[in-house]
């Protein structure tokens, strides 16, 4: 692992496949040309619309957004990650998938989300992500990069579920992406917190590209797009609006670190 630089990206996503796709290629050129060699896409990054409309365009929504992240990777020259669009099971159903592609245009890893947003939000808004979405079977794997280091795959919600970036970081994980739709009115209270209680524990950056602002009808999402280090440290913030958070990802901090805080080595539990 090397010195380099990571951007999360910050998109307003709409019931709008092109749109959504040529606004995601401008934040990546624009990452691209500040020198991020690894970019997180958020979750919802191709369509975030009404679920009906998301399942009647669910097949072309997940060639689409294979073929897009692959593109942008080879033509760009950099890691990718496509933090979180549907793709099929052929049940009627959909798997929330995070794809992880190199600079080659070559799948590293993915990810099919594990625990679904069925929440009441206290601002009246009831998600059922369970409606349409098949929970995934396995575990978030860690793609080891010689380069850009360990990377740990999750989705959104699954931040709320410490035990499983505890078995990221038992799997060596470095770097934890964190892409998001976050809801704003649960955001504002436990996005920031959330993502530094994830970076702390387990002594690991935290790259958490997000939605933010309005998408359609009642959806809105809270934005603040981050890159945190080990310590906790908020690194890079994109508030509220689209936009790119970048920040450099330096493993004599990571080594620093988790030799001052060896938390990792004195689980009692495992």
């Amino acid at each position: 692992m090397r010195s380099y630089l990571a951007a999360a990206i910050q998109m307003t996503s709409v019931p709008d496949l092109k749109k959504n796709l040529a606004e995601a290629e401008e934040l990546i050129d624009l990452a691209v040309r500040q020198g991020a060699e690894l970019v997180g896409l958020p979750e919802n990054f191709s369509f975030l619309g009404e679920e009906q409309d998301k399942m009647s365009q669910a097949e072309a929504i997940a060639q689409e957004s294979e073929k897009f992240i692959k593109t942008m990777a080879q033509r760009f020259q950099v890691t990718i990650l496509g933090g979180g669009f549907p793709v099929p099971v052929g049940n009627g159903k959909v798997y929330n998938t995070a794809v992880l592609v190199g600079a080659s245009g070559e799948e590293l890893a993915r990810y099919e989300k594990v625990h679904l947003f069925d929440v009441n939000v206290p601002d009246g808004n009831t998600y059922q992500e369970s409606v349409t979405v098949l929970a995934g079977l396995q575990m978030p794997p860690v793609y080891p990069s010689k380069d850009l280091g360990n990377l740990g795959l999750s989705v959104c919600y699954d931040v709320r579920f410490p035990e499983l970036y505890r078995h990221l970081s038992q799997m060596g994980a470095e770097i934890l992406f964190i892409p998001a739709a976050f809801t704003a009115y649960t955001g504002k209270d436990h996005w920031q917190v959330l993502l530094q209680a994830r970076a702390i524990e387990n002594t690991s950056y935290v790259l958490a590209p997000a939605q933010t602002g309005r998408h359609y009808a009642m959806r809105q999402t809270h934005g603040h797009a981050m890159i945190i280090d080990p310590w906790g440290t908020v690194l890079a913030d994109a508030g509220d609006k689209p936009g790119v958070a970048i920040a450099a990802i330096e493993p004599s901090r990571l080594e620093q670190v988790r030799r001052q805080m060896p938390s990792l080595q004195h689980r009692v539990f495992l």
